[in-house]
């Protein structure tokens, strides 16, 4: 079981709500049960009822949110479920599927319905990742604090899933609402004399209901561990694309993974969650660890920086955008013209790719001030410039977050579905996850996207094949070696690493012989790493997120037991 120390607080504030604060007893830890495995794993039933008129049944095993709508045809469906949750569909393949998304909190989640009757379309929509807990406990922290607000702590056993972000705090009597920001979901914690009771809400349904009791120890969360079978036989073919092989058909010694995969389990290398390796176009080793599966989508955090270049680089390639030398503000609001200056009015879509604006936005500087804000266009545009435009590689979120923008003022379709189009359906990519951006209504270039190991060794093979998977140029084979140029050094980051259109350049030293690396990075340890003259790719996942002395822990895995197997 893993001991987790940091809380996310959330304060509701009493004066706020118009009501007292909880009451004292209620200060402190609880705990209890969920009811259900499958509480956050859902169904969806889409039906047409006549001509214009549709029902739409998203359900769990113990209750269900029903919506009666009427939409002038199928060609494109948009329903407003309330405020922070939107369902949009598209027909597809004859109106023998609905394709699109579901936008709950800050997370897009793409939706695949198929046709199983007449007028009937289903599917699956699971807002957690994870299609079935491994652990039902449930965590609520309650404080009250010297100004008389009080604060509260929600958590999940189990830790695989992306977490919450709360808002819109209310009390009315003895009970707090909430929402989780991230997902959508809500929440209502009933105060009882010796109790809480534990309410989860989707839309208006009722999900889960769980009494809640004084925590006796310390809370530790996790999940029983889960025997994964981490071992160096041959990956299983799971039809998503991948064709596997044996390591020892492609020239790969097993013994030093072998010895990595000892040395996880005895948490050497703490909070390791997936290990994987291509090579000659094969999946030939991959072993999960703290429960984590081939199924679940991993939090890429800024790794999916290098896909948001991606995409960039397909929108050039369709004329949606004119080129690397193009100016910021060829492509920004009109509202935001009074922010441009000498220096700002030359800043181009090359500076933004290579970190290189100018802008003081950078991840040590004011990345959270932006994200922070209410309106992160606005705050970004209207920072100052401390370097003139391709002067100075300072690494932060909020040049991509520009190029995102960029193009979503160019596109005539949402961003999202161009990406689904263009790269993600291509790549047969479904079970992923696209965070928004500050208006909620667009991806968010800056990270935080989710996609499983296995897909992020599709985006790392699809570069090394120069923009081809599976015989199809997805990404133009330009693009690629654009993007892994050496254009600068990152000054603000340890090993002052070079960079390229969002990759990351490291080289290695095995059996003194230094082997090159071209690197998609994410907090926490999630690497993409492209290393074309060992012909592989490697995928390493991670939970050090709160952990900075962790955070390039999966290098030394590369360096110590991976390269060394694959050199051979």
């Amino acid at each position: 079981m893993i001991k987790y120390t940091l809380f996310l607080v959330m304060l509701i504030s009493a004066s706020t709500c118009g009501a007292q604060p909880a009451n004292q007893n209620h200060e402190g830890n609880w705990e209890g049960i969920l009811p259900d495995t499958k509480v956050f794993s859902f169904k969806i039933l889409f039906e047409q009822v006549e001509a214009n008129s549709f029902d739409l049944t998203i359900a769990n095993n113990t209750a269900s949110f029903k919506k009666h709508f009427a939409a002038k045809s199928l060609d494109t469906i948009r329903i407003d479920l309330d405020e922070m949750v939107q369902l949009t569909l598209l027909p597809e393949n004859n109106q023998k599927e609905l394709t699109g998304f579901i936008r709950s909190g800050i997370l897009m989640y793409p939706v695949h319905l198929k046709k199983t009757g007449a007028k009937i379309y289903t599917g699956t929509w699971n807002p957690f990742m994870v299609d079935q807990l491994k652990s039902l406990a449930v965590f609520l922290g309650i404080e009250k604090n010297e100004d008389g607000t009080v604060a509260a702590y929600p958590f999940f056993g189990d830790q695989r899933f992306t977490g919450t972000r709360t808002m819109g705090f209310q009390k009315e009597g003895n009970t707090i609402s909430f929402r989780d920001f991230k997902t959508g979901m809500k929440f209502r914690a009933t105060l009882l004399k010796d109790s809480i009771q534990l309410e989860i809400v989707l839309l208006d349904a009722t999900i889960a209901t769980t009494q809640l009791s004084r925590s006796e120890t310390d809370w530790n969360f996790g999940i029983t561990e889960i025997d994964n079978k981490q071992n160096t036989d041959t990956p299983s073919s799971l039809n998503d694309g991948w064709n596997t092989e044996n390591l020892n058909e492609v020239g790969i010694n097993p013994v030093p993974l072998a010895r990595m995969i000892d040395n996880i389990k005895a948490n050497q290398f703490p909070n390791t969650h997936s290990v994987l390796i291509a090579r000659e176009d094969k999946l030939v080793f991959e072993a999960y660890f703290d429960g984590y599966t081939a199924n679940i989508p991993h939090d890429l955090r800024s790794a999916s920086k290098s896909i948001s270049s991606a995409m960039i680089g397909i929108a050039i390639d369709d004329q949606v955008l004119e080129g690397t030398d193009q100016k910021l503000y060829d492509c920004m609001p009109e509202a935001y013209g009074y922010t441009q200056d000498s220096l700002k009015s030359i800043i181009s879509l090359h500076d933004l790719l290579t970190m290189s604006s100018g802008l003081d936005v950078s991840a040590t500087a004011s990345e959270g001030t932006y994200q922070n804000s209410a309106n992160w266009l606005k705050t970004v545009l209207e920072s100052e410039m401390v370097n003139p435009p391709g002067t100075y590689t300072d690494y932060g979120s909020a040049n991509p977050f520009l190029l995102g923008v960029c193009l979503d003022e160019r596109l005539e379709i949402p961003m999202e579905i161009y990406m689904e189009q263009k790269l993600l359906s291509p790549l047969a990519i479904t079970n992923y996850i696209i965070q928004t951006e500050g208006t909620l209504t667009a991806p968010y270039f800056g990270g935080g996207m989710y996609l499983t190991p296995r897909d992020m060794l599709k985006f790392g093979q699809l570069y090394l094949n120069g923009g081809k998977w599976k015989g199809k140029q997805i990404i133009p084979e330009y693009w690629v070696d654009l993007s892994f140029q050496k254009y600068a050094q990152l000054q603000d980051v340890k090993d002052k690493n070079e960079y390229g259109y969002q990759w990351w350049h490291k080289t290695y030293i095995v059996d003194n012989t230094e082997i090159e690396s071209i690197e998609a990075r994410g907090n926490g340890g999630q690497y993409i790493f492209v290393i074309p003259e060992l012909e592989s790719t490697v995928v390493i996942t991670s939970g050090n997120f709160r952990n900075r002395s962790l955070l390039q822990q999966p290098e030394r895995i590369l360096e110590e037991y991976l390269l060394p197997a694959i050199k051979n």
